[in-house]
């Protein structure tokens, strides 16, 4: 494996707003970098682009790709069904343009369409702000944002779909179940450039999110490896991904993936041996870490969110750990009593700066959240949840984690 510095150091947590002009990649792509990547391609015959991002910045899309070419668009390729790649379908596509998606597509935007509402409110701690800033500076300057697209495509495939443009072959590549079930990398294989989409997360480098903190089906460690696998072996020289700047260099690339690969095995096969050992999951939570040789970020997705998810995919909700995981009645119904028994509120709110002050803030946080479930108003708890919330932030460094810590310092100052 190279010892090149892992490229997820360099990369930032924070999703970009759109603006104005499109960066040249060579001389037939460019990129329009917004909440998350949109590309053309072009070609002596029309135009492709890969992905379509939000609909409320496709105008921004538009006008810097019209700025780059007036040809045709040909093809829009949409590497997945996920609502920041396919909302601006109907802004962008053209009389006569192909929409191809993987065979899954419709599964997935049906299963969107089931959450919205659920997922929607889920989310919003993450991106209530960056949506409504896009949203009032898109209004600004372009008028009313267009509605969000819902595609139909016109073209789908299951396993590999291949087409020529201008002479220019392109090849579609299915990798079902490893961001979502219609996950498809972008080929071009005289040039030796892959447009993974967000095959490998919304930061490259990081560990992958196989269960995001917002709410969505769990996705199987071995599946992602396995796209992982079928990219690397394509031996890309040039990665242009979902979000952010491409990865560049053959070396470089390989480097990445082969790093990432070996994590997501490290992660998934400690797991498996831990459990079939029988330790519980909370301890291999814990213990269950990286070697320095696997080092990848974990701004996105993190190793022990992740060893959760591999635990839960295989075995489940129920932990055998108590009678109380099988019945409808949640350990907060019982916050009274131990508040009672422990003469107060106020002695497990004292109890919980000792925790904190000992090092120990999420224990804190347990007691804490015994207090606010019954008295969510209780100003010493209130006061101290935030102070944790705030260590624990400054600590964070992954994107989900610190807008929910911000989420809840917000919310409990409110009360």
């Amino acid at each position: 494996m190279s010892d090149t510095v892992p490229v997820y150091r360099s990369r930032p947590l924070e999703p970009c707003p759109a603006t104005p002009g499109a960066q040249r990649i060579n001389d037939f792509i460019h990129l329009s970098e917004g909440l998350s990547n949109v590309f053309l391609v072009t070609t002596a015959e029309g135009n492709i682009l890969i992905n379509t991002g939000m609909a409320l910045e496709a105008p921004i899309h538009k006008r810097n790709f019209e700025a780059i070419s007036d040809a045709p668009l040909r093809y829009i390729v949409l590497t997945q069904g996920h609502v920041d790649h396919v909302g601006g379908v109907d802004h962008l596509r053209e009389p006569g343009t192909e929409v191809v998606a993987q065979a899954g597509n419709a599964e997935h935007q049906a299963y969107d369409r089931r959450l919205a509402s659920f997922r929607g409110a889920r989310s919003a701690f993450a991106f209530r702000d960056k949506l409504s800033e896009a949203y009032q500076r898109v209004k600004s300057e372009y008028g009313e944002p267009p509605p969000q697209a819902t595609p139909t495509p016109t073209i789908t495939f299951e396993d590999r779909y291949e087409f020529e443009l201008g002479g220019l072959r392109v090849e579609l590549l299915a990798v079902p179940g490893a961001e979502t079930n219609d996950s498809l990398v972008v080929w071009l294989p005289d040039h030796a450039i892959c447009f993974p989409g967000n095959l490998f997360g919304c930061l490259f480098g990081h560990f992958p999110n196989l269960v995001t903190i917002r709410g969505d089906r769990y996705r199987d460690a071995l599946t992602v490896a396995a796209a992982v696998e079928r990219v690397r072996d394509l031996e890309p020289e040039l990665l242009l991904v979902g979000h952010h700047q491409p990865v560049v260099g053959r070396e470089l690339v390989r480097a990445e993936l082969e790093r990432l690969l070996g994590a997501i095995h490290h992660v998934h096969d400690a797991t498996v041996r831990g459990m079939n050992d029988g330790a519980d999951v909370h301890t291999l939570m814990r213990e269950i870490a990286l070697p320095p040789e696997l080092e990848v970020g974990q701004g996105y997705g993190k190793v022990s969110w992740s060893v959760r998810a591999i635990w839960e995919h295989y075995a489940g909700w129920f932990h055998h750990e108590s009678t109380t995981e099988l019945y409808p009645v949640p350990r907060r119904a019982v916050h009274a009593d131990l508040i009672d028994l422990a003469g107060g509120a106020g002695a497990l709110v004292e109890r919980a700066r000792v925790r904190f002050a000992a090092g120990e803030p999420v224990e804190a946080l347990h007691l804490l959240d015994v207090v606010l479930s019954e008295d969510p108003a209780h100003a010493g708890a209130v006061a101290l949840a935030i102070e944790v919330h705030r260590q624990l932030l400054a600590e964070s460094g992954n994107f989900w984690l610190d807008a929910w810590l911000r989420s809840r310092i917000e919310s409990l100052g409110s009360r």
